[in-house]
């Protein structure tokens, strides 16, 4: 249609067109489509034609001004786009100029298209020199945003760049870890999927495989992707693909059954109702553009009788096809005549449908950017009026540079261009849904706004339906999450989502899924069973409560019982011959240390503290040494004894009573004084031992100054070598009841414990360090007191005709 000013308009209302085959020897035939309408491509061509005729009968845009258009169908091919490009850019008149210059007159003042992002970078590339605005509703490849090479593109439509990042987020969102990709092999798909891919990567999304086609690659090759896609451990598929090439891909894979995909679409298939029929695919979520009305719309597109349509070719082709008759009888098909009862209204098809305009929109916002452009450019606005002068002559540049500055709402939707051409970007989240009747329908599900704050971009305000049917989230993942208590390790080889999950080392804890690292516990705290959480390692040491420590503490307190039954015993017969001959001061000194031993190891068993620790090892010490000395003093005496009743001896007169005390508490008194030394200067001191077992905490008493213990045992040692050596010399002694022999077994039965005890000590772990000490102090302890007095008791009790005077002293066999 004719006009003060022309818009052009390229759309693909045919999918296909003819393959020529050139000889070149004469002329090519001319570019023609082939196939049946794209009602679609129709509906968007036809919703320009209403958007110029709402402007042309506005009072408020252009007022005086006649719009005309010039649209033209570029089969989905390239090379017709750019043989389009030319006609546009060289005016009205389709053949080529010949001059220097081509001809301006009639020059489009800017251009609504194309429909696919290949031909748009074509076209654009020619059209671009020539400073013609061209405004996209379709073409979404991101590429286009680079004002370097496309300086006069603008679009209506958001760039994949954000639906690239917004469907990365979505598969994030949703736990895919492991997912396919396929893409039409194009502009639109490769740059797509490239920021795809490049988004999920940052999300630690992983692709098994990226597959690319076009609807004209031979059959084989479509086969090949659909078996990749059958063959796969991915569930999810994200297409990235043009509405033809999809469909042909849905027709392969419906040949053959194949196990069900979860289907994440681009806008430019997923919103696409003609792609509904492919019931295998429900459940398919993806973005589309947002829903929108256009008032008038529906009814004009309606507005379509026989005569009117006879009156273009195009809608001729398309009445003829949806209704399966000729508005013109020929012989050249065997469809009938039309006889005028067709209508439209009654027509099911993408042309008639207004409930899911999207694209719709983006075209006709397209129209209205470029004719505010115009309008800027040609009219003034006065005090309440608008003056447009018709007949200036407008150039296609200053159209460009009016249309960056546009910025006006049409129908309620706000229409600006960002410095790179590019509208603010929303997004619905659409779910293919089956109804109550069976048929499966676009519902919007939730929302994706980029201008939102990060984080917030994102809504979902409805449940969505998912493959077959089914209301749970489906797990496409190459290894499944590794629970707490594991950490993820990468197989060789495989991308970063597949990976074995292994327990965390010992004493280390994940308390997350998926976690890469395992981590310690604090120094008292110890990893539960599952290797989840720290708990507090347990406390232990020797108590009085467990079997151990209670039979311990019986038999101490059994042994300091004996003793002092014992005391009863040599008390009650002290007059004794037995008794006397026995040195009785000395041998009530040694039942009382002995005493003093046993009940010493009571101060090992229970909780360490401050004071327990330096009792028990100083407690220990003395008590010990005091019986040494009695020991040594009792040996000492018989030594003496028995050289006195040598002619001429006088050694008694040298070791009597007072000699003997005070023998026994010089002795003493030295171990006091190592003991004070030790606790002055290092003293034992209660200690957490996390170093012995890695899982529990050994509550002991450090001793300090390792030097004062062993000083302490050393001596000890000592003075039992040096009893025993004298007992060994004096155990050949005529008597019939010889206490050197007595004494030598005891000494032996000591030292025989105590060297044990040197390495057990050393060797045992824990609480058993502290129950081999006491098992050494109770041993040695009831050793003496068995060797010693045992034999001494019983001839009191039980043998009392050998408690004589006369019986001790008459020599022995």
């Amino acid at each position: 249609m004719d006009g003060d000013y022309v818009i052009g308009g390229v759309f693909s209302i045919h999918s296909n067109m003819h393959t020529a085959k050139h000889n070149y020897t004469t002329m090519p035939e001319p570019l023609s489509c082939a196939g049946s309408i794209n009602s679609r491509g129709l509906r968007f061509s036809r919703a320009m034609v209403f958007a110029i005729e709402q402007i042309n009968n506005s009072t408020e845009l252009l007022p005086g001004i006649k719009l005309g258009y010039e649209i033209y169908d570029s089969c989905a091919s390239v090379s017709v786009a750019v043989h389009v490009a030319f006609q546009l850019s060289g005016g009205l008149d389709p053949v080529f100029n010949t001059g220097d210059k081509c001809s301006k007159s009639g020059m489009v003042m800017g251009v609504v298209g194309v429909s696919g992002s290949t031909s748009t970078i074509s076209m654009s590339r020619i059209i671009g020199p020539f400073n013609i605005p061209q405004v996209s509703h379709f073409a979404t490849c991101a590429c286009l945003s680079d004002k370097q090479q496309y300086p006069s593109f603008f679009r209506t439509i958001p760039s994949d760049q954000f639906q690239t990042d917004a469907l990365a987020k979505l598969v994030k969102h949703f736990g895919w870890t492991w997912i396919g990709a396929v893409r039409s092999d194009s502009d639109y798909g490769n740059n797509g999927m490239a920021s795809f891919l490049h988004a999920a990567r940052k999300e630690g999304i992983c692709v098994e495989y990226s597959e690319s086609f076009s609807r004209t690659d031979p059959r084989s090759r479509i086969q090949r992707v659909a078996d990749v896609i059958r063959r796969s451990t991915a569930k999810v598929v994200v297409g990235f693909i043009a509405t033809g090439d999809m469909r042909i891909l849905l027709e392969e894979l419906s040949r053959k059954p194949s196990p069900p995909r979860q289907w994440i679409g681009s806008e430019a298939w997923v919103t696409d109702r003609y792609m509904l029929r492919f019931s295998f695919c429900a459940g398919a979520i993806g973005f589309g553009i947002e829903k929108s009305v256009i008032p008038g719309l529906r009814d004009f597109l309606l507005d379509l009788s026989p005569s009117k349509v006879a009156e273009s070719p195009l809608l001729t082709m398309f009445w003829e096809e949806a209704f399966n008759c000729r508005l013109v009888k020929s012989e050249a098909t065997d469809r009938s005549v039309c006889d005028g009862t067709e209508d439209i209204k009654t027509l099911q098809s993408s042309y008639t449908d207004t409930s899911q305009l999207r694209i719709t929109n983006m075209a006709y916002k397209a129209v209205y950017a470029i004719a505010h452009a115009i309008h800027n450019a040609v009219c003034q606005k006065t005090d309440s009026t608008t003056q447009c002068v018709r007949f200036t002559k407008l150039e296609a540049k200053e159209v460009l540079n009016q249309l960056k500055k546009v910025n006006f709402s049409q129908n309620g939707y706000d229409v600006s261009f960002d410095a790179n051409g590019d509208p603010v970007a929303t997004y619905e989240l659409v779910n293919w849904q089956r109804n109550e009747s069976g048929s499966i329908e676009l519902v919007t599900v939730g929302k994706y706004d980029s201008s939102l704050p990060v984080g917030q971009e994102f809504l979902i305000n409805r449940n969505l339906t998912w493959v077959e049917g089914g209301t749970q989230v489906p797990v496409s993942v190459c290894t499944d999450s590794c629970p707490s208590g594991t950490r993820k390790v990468l197989q060789k080889g495989k991308p970063i989502c597949c990976y074995d999950c292994t327990s965390c080392p010992e004493g280390e804890i994940s308390n997350a899924t998926d976690s890469f690292d395992c981590f310690p516990c604090p120094k008292e705290f110890w990893p539960n069973a599952e290797r989840d959480t720290c708990l507090p390692k347990p406390v232990e040491f020797l108590s009085f409560n467990e079997p151990l420590g209670i039979v311990l503490a019986a038999f101490s307190i059994g042994g300091a019982c004996l003793t002092i039954i014992t005391a009863a015993v040599f008390y009650r017969h002290r007059s004794s011959p037995i008794v006397r001959a026995n040195n009785s001061e000395l041998s009530f000194l040694l039942l009382f240390s002995l005493t003093l031993c046993f009940l010493c190891s009571l101060t090992f068993i229970g909780a360490p503290s401050e004071w327990s620790c330096m009792l028990r090892h100083t407690a220990f010490g003395i008590t010990f040494v005091l019986c040494m000395s009695c020991v040594l003093g009792k040996t000492i005496v018989v030594l003496t004894a028995f050289k006195a009743t040598l002619p001429g001896s006088n050694l008694m007169k040298w070791f009597g009573p007072s000699q003997q005390r005070l023998t026994a508490v010089s002795f003493t008194f030295i171990q006091v004084l190592i003991c004070t030394i030790w606790l002055v200067l290092s003293p034992p001191f209660p200690m957490k031992n996390l170093t012995t077992y890695k899982e529990r905490i050994i509550l002991e008493c450090a001793l300090g100054s390792a030097l004062g213990f062993w000083a302490v045992l050393g001596y000890i040692g000592l003075l039992a070598v040096f009893c025993f050596v004298l007992a060994v010399l004096a155990r050949k002694l005529p008597n019939n009841f010889n206490e050197a022999k007595l004494i030598t077994f005891s000494m032996l039965i000591f030292c025989a414990v105590w060297i044990t005890f040197i390495p057990a000590y050393v060797s045992s772990p824990g609480k058993f360090t502290v129950a081999v000490e006491i098992f050494a102090i109770l041993a040695s302890s009831f050793g003496l007191i068995t060797c010693i007095f045992a034999p001494k008791c019983f001839i009191i009790l039980f043998k009392p005709e050998k408690n004589t005077k006369k019986h001790l002293m008459s020599r022995g066999l």
